[in-house]
């Protein structure tokens, strides 16, 4: 995006923001990606993360000009170990922070004029309004999804279970309560997690309504219809800036080198011996995991379609590449966005977390989707019915959970051959691609609603500036 025309030296001298997210990959990249084009612009930014994700980032490129890194101490459990015991975890997260980033603030100079906190952190609207000082709640996962946790009384529930989602039930579609979402089913929601978790994000919802304005990582085009009501609905101003992903530093950050087997050579000189289209690039997150046997079930599925593929496994990528053969590659990790432009990728295995989706759509690519829980069924949802621009696997699962390897097989032959069903999911994947680059640039959607966004931000921190100064 190109800066709007603002007064940059009022943007430094008086705006410093202090940029909370949530302790987690999913949802500290977008926040980044988001304090990058605000730093642009002007704006002092603070990004507050734990010791422990300090050291994390370290090891990724710097922070853009503009931002600097500061901690609050490790109060919460490791990232290495989160996924097992994720009720304790989020415990921590809504009890724990609070305190150190409070005593953060009295430290920082100069004051802190606004503060941009994920929506999954409530504390920090309570700190902010505590304070004085705006609140913005940046959400990171789709509009869709926010729609149906703000408006959750809209739903079925029975006692202590988070929805009524029974056999007779779980086709119905919530068209009957949020018009919007007309290809988004009850099911969907059946991979909450637990009562504990969903208490909890709904707790995080009802401290929306005391945010001085909520951003999304999405753009206008792709939920155009829910975004409306939601800014009918709430009382603060509502602004899609997305797609939130690093297409920023597309150009500017050099290939990852990742050697393979001493060979000398990387990941992308594999791709770029690889034929245009041929490729499926496989990725199924960086927090929750599919089962043992699921994983069985996808390799030996891989193997068994002679496809050509790339696989991100975070684990024993050594044992997956035994399993899943030699028409492909398995690496620990991998420049994600990167590979998704690489001409010879051809499709893109996903788990269906929000900024995968996103990444998916900016480079044009058809998702196969393979949802694990969370925001990551309607997601699919989305894709695969809403979108048209890829199929899922999950519609093949067995009684015992777990999608067999012939069907994963087949599946995976049919999404990637050249049909006349297959070359219709493309145009519209390519639309989709357009849509999200003309969101960016001058006078797009997002350029417009983050410039409005920025004019706001000054707008409040002048007046918590000018009341600072009263108070002193």
């Amino acid at each position: 995006m190109s800066p709007p025309n603002l007064d940059a030296s009022g943007a430094s001298t008086c705006c410093h923001v202090v940029a909370m997210p949530y302790p987690g990959r999913g949802h500290i990249n977008p926040m980044m990606a988001l304090c990058r084009p605000l730093a642009a612009r002007g704006v002092a930014v603070t990004f507050v993360v734990t010791e422990e994700w300090l050291g994390l980032l370290q090891s990724s490129p710097a922070p853009p000009p503009g931002v600097r890194l500061r901690t609050i101490p490790n109060v919460i459990p490791s990232e290495k170990g989160r996924a097992a015991d994720f009720n304790g975890f989020l415990e921590a997260v809504y009890t724990k922070m609070e305190d150190p980033v409070e005593q953060l603030l009295d430290r920082l100079e100069p004051p802190v004029t606004a503060i941009v906190a994920d929506t999954y952190l409530p504390w920090a609207v309570a700190l902010g309004n505590r304070r004085n000082i705006p609140v913005i709640s940046l959400f990171t996962m789709s509009a869709s999804f926010f729609s149906v946790l703000y408006h959750f009384d809209r739903l079925p529930v029975a006692g202590d279970r988070p929805l009524l989602v029974d056999e007779s039930d779980a086709d119905e579609p919530l068209e009957q309560f949020f018009p919007c979402l007309a290809s988004v089913r009850l099911a969907d929601f059946r991979t909450v997690r637990s009562v504990l978790t969903l208490r909890q994000a709904l707790e995080a919802f009802s401290w929306v309504r005391k945010a001085q304005c909520v951003l999304f990582t999405s753009f206008y085009e792709i939920e155009a219809c829910v975004i409306d009501a939601l800014r009918a609905e709430l009382s603060c101003p509502v602004y899609p800036v997305g797609p939130s992903i690093p297409y920023m530093t597309l150009e500017e950050k050099p290939k990852e080198r990742i050697l393979l087997n001493g060979s000398g050579k990387d990941y992308f000189d594999w791709l770029d011996s690889q034929p245009k289209s041929s490729v499926l690039y496989v990725s199924l997150g960086s927090f929750l995991s599919v089962s043992s046997s699921q994983m069985d079930e996808i390799a030996m599925g891989l193997r068994s379609s002679e496809t050509r593929f790339l696989w991100v496994a975070r684990g024993d990528s050594s044992q997956v590449q035994e399993m899943s053969g030699v028409m492909g590659l398995v690496v620990p990790w991998c420049d994600q966005l990167k590979v998704l432009c690489h001409p010879s990728v051809g499709g893109f295995l996903t788990h269906c977390g929000w900024n995968s989706t996103l990444e998916g759509m900016f480079t044009g690519v058809p998702m196969l989707t393979f949802p694990i829980s969370w925001d990551q069924p309607p997601n699919s949802r989305l894709i695969v019915d809403e979108w048209k621009v890829g199929l899922s696997l999950k519609e093949m699962v067995r009684k015992d959970e777990v999608v067999g390897r012939e069907e994963i097989a087949k599946t995976i032959k049919r999404f990637m051959e050249d049909t006349v069903e297959n070359r219709e999911m493309r145009r519209r994947a390519a639309e989709l691609r357009e849509a999200s680059h003309r969101a960016i640039q001058d006078g797009g959607s997002s350029w417009t609603n983050f410039n409005s966004f920025v004019r706001d931000l000054l707008d409040a921190s002048i007046t918590c500036s000018l009341s600072y100064q009263k108070e002193k």
